[in-house]
């Protein structure tokens, strides 16, 4: 058991599960949904057997699996987790049966759509736990296909140019990413992430400039900082709620994940140099998108542009280069995921009863779907940040760590936790409270399946709000490592 490959495992049981539902014949659309749920069912076991594996007290990567792949090149099939990868990788374990479950509402292309997602789930793994570059930048590219094919063929009336304005956002800044690659290659002639971590440090300011400016335009992209933000709400408003969830609770991270892999430790010089760039478009994406969040009329929407904001407060905890503010950035990714996968999974249920995600069309829902009334209140407070909550715990740190190294970058953030209430709390009064609109009148409470999987979110909302340290403890030994490399 010591023995197995875990990560490699948690890489390709869904991806050789999606192969096998590629044989399956179209008209079992039960099986195929049944193998899909029991195939990431059974990923979130292994993902939580390697926690209980996981030695948080070590520094260094483990489940550590290296072969040789371009002999003689040194690039190598090397994967590796560390704290922060290990925390990302539960995340997305977690979020991945409930988009499984979230997708009753899909009659068309039912195999398809469930080999898109399986393959998602491989190749988002495979980002969090490569330790070669070019592994790191297959996966990272590879994540495009199917999330492309998932909005482009399920989603709404517009999918076909959310879909491609997607693909083309994020591609054209991973081309950059490539570049930078290949650079680095020439250089230290191999493409081991932990071996080009003690050698491009090493290279001159200028030099990292530019290979800092060529990570920052494909992470930016992903994660999305301003003003490279403008794909996400037209894919999060078109993409199947399923889509939705993934798309805001997990590959939003992939982004961040790369400045902490990439970014800081090898570039440490050019990441000191551009900090006050970081803070400015950061505090921009706090206020401005969360203005625009403020004047929506469409609920998919203004969360989406509220994934822009809070992705802001991650950044530039990541930037102050502190121990409280990168705890607060990767507890932010977190909550964040958890939070907005809920909001979006809230949003699907009423739109496949009502067929719209208009808000002025609720309306006292609270008297027809009290259960739903309650959970939706719960990840409100998340999103808002209300103490015992996770949204809390990942802002206060934030926040914390920006007044040590910047107090007037500090206090324009913190404005965003005032519009971020407004916003939420507005949305919330629209739709739960006053009179009940006559269009609702049939609407029904949620069935067993939602509110099981809403229910396990909203416990991990409050469980990680009340008890923090259960992600504490497994990123605080790699957060202390990555700040000797870059300071």
């Amino acid at each position: 058991m010591d023995h197995l490959p875990f990560l490699s495992i948690l890489i390709f049981l869904p991806i050789l599960t999606a192969l096998l539902l590629a044989l399956v014949p179209k008209n079992d659309d039960k099986g195929i949904r049944e193998v899909a749920l029991l195939c990431t069912v059974v990923n979130f076991v292994i993902s939580l057997c390697v926690w209980a594996k996981f030695n948080p007290a070590a520094s260094g990567y483990q489940f550590v699996e290296k072969h040789t792949w371009l002999e003689g090149y040194d690039v190598n099939y090397y994967l590796g987790i560390d704290g922060i990868s290990l925390t990302m990788i539960l995340l997305t374990t977690l979020l991945m049966p409930l988009c499984i479950l979230a997708s009753s509402h899909i009659t068309e292309r039912i195999k398809e759509y469930m080999v898109a997602f399986l393959v998602l789930e491989g190749v988002i793994i495979g980002v969090f736990a490569a330790l070669d570059m070019v592994i790191f930048y297959a996966f990272f590219e590879g994540v495009l296909i199917p999330m492309y094919l998932i909005i482009g063929i399920w989603g709404g009336q517009n999918r076909i140019y959310a879909a491609y304005k997607f693909f083309l956002y994020t591609l054209a800044g991973s081309v950059l990413l490539l570049v930078a690659l290949i650079y680095m290659y020439g250089v230290a002639h191999t493409t081991s992430i932990p071996a080009l971590t003690q050698v491009i440090p090493h290279l001159s300011l200028n030099i990292q400039i530019w290979l800092w400016l060529a990570l920052f335009a494909s992470f930016a992209v992903k994660v999305p900082m301003w003003p490279f933000h403008t794909w996400l709400p037209d894919a999060h408003v078109q993409a199947p709620t399923a889509g939705s969830v993934i798309l805001a609770g997990v590959l939003l991270k992939m982004g961040a994940y790369g400045f902490l892999r990439l970014s800081l430790p090898m570039l440490p010089l050019a990441s000191h140099y551009f900090t006050p760039l970081v803070y400015t478009l950061s505090i921009i994406a706090i206020i401005y998108t969360s203005l625009v969040a403020l004047v929506q009329t469409d609920m998919k929407k203004l969360i989406a542009y509220s994934s822009v904001a809070h992705m802001g407060f991650v950044t530039l905890a990541i930037f102050t280069f502190t121990q409280q503010g990168i705890d607060g950035a990767i507890f932010q990714m977190i909550s964040h995921g958890v939070v907005s996968g809920a909001l979006f999974l809230c949003v699907g249920v009423v739109y496949d009863r009502m067929h719209t995600r208009e808000i002025k069309l609720f309306g006292g829902l609270t008297e027809r779907m009290p259960k739903y009334a309650l959970l939706f209140m719960i990840f409100t407070m998340g999103s808002v940040g209300l103490p015992s909550t996770s949204g809390f715990v990942g802002e206060f740190l934030t926040f914390m760590a920006a007044f040590q190294v910047n107090k007037i970058v500090a206090a324009l953030a913190t404005t965003g936790v005032i519009l971020g209430a407004a916003y939420m709390l507005w949305l919330y009064r629209r739709v739960m409270f006053g009179e009940l609109n006559k269009a609702c009148a049939k609407i029904t409470d949620l069935n067993r399946t939602e509110t099981v999987s809403l229910s396990i979110l909203a416990a991990f909302v409050i469980i990680l709000g009340i008890y923090p340290e259960m992600v504490f403890q497994l990123t605080r030994v790699s957060v202390e490592t990555l700040l000797t490399e870059v300071k």
